[in-house]
């Protein structure tokens, strides 16, 4: 498969060229579990590469809405991929904090109940930073990794 816009060579299951960026077609044939191509470490006219400005962007929520609001880094789909996706991923955590909170108040009058929810309140905690931690490394390699439902949200606004 060609890229439409700079003509290079790319695999057939990626979203994005990995020479300019550009965003491809549906592919013909949809693979059972999609791949997507390693993002080359480009550096742009500040030094600072895309995949770094995509691993910054998980850090807090602050990065992310700094790449999406200066160039030219907006203009990276990669970088905004991955900005989207840090986004989503707070607003996750937080909406499930919230949830696990309110239910550890509200049953803290119950013996066991109460405990228990102590244990829940640590393991999404603890899941929700392995994921955070994984997300991370993984935009440092350059690879577009896709979380359920918030990378494709991320996926339809870094097209954009």
């Amino acid at each position: 498969m060609q890229c439409p816009v700079c003509h290079n060579e790319v695999a057939s299951q990626t979203a994005f060229c990995n020479h300019c960026g550009a965003p491809l077609g549906a592919p013909a044939t949809a693979p059972a579990t999609p791949t997507y191509a390693v993002q080359p470490a480009v550096t742009t006219g500040s030094g600072l590469s895309e995949t770094a400005a995509a691993a910054i962007s998980y850090i807090t929520i602050i990065p992310a809405i700094i790449f999406l609001a200066i160039e030219p880094y907006n203009k990276m789909p990669f970088v905004r991929f991955h900005s989207f996706q840090s986004i989503g991923l707070c607003v996750v955590w937080f909406a499930i904090w919230m949830v696990v909170t309110i239910m550890q108040m509200a049953l803290h009058f119950i013996p066991f109940l109460g405990f228990l929810f102590i244990f829940v309140h640590l393991l999404v905690s603890l899941g929700m930073f392995i994921v955070w931690l994984m997300t991370i490394i993984k935009a440092s390699k350059g690879e577009w990794y896709k979380l359920p439902f918030i990378g494709d949200f991320a996926e339809k606004q870094a097209r954009s």
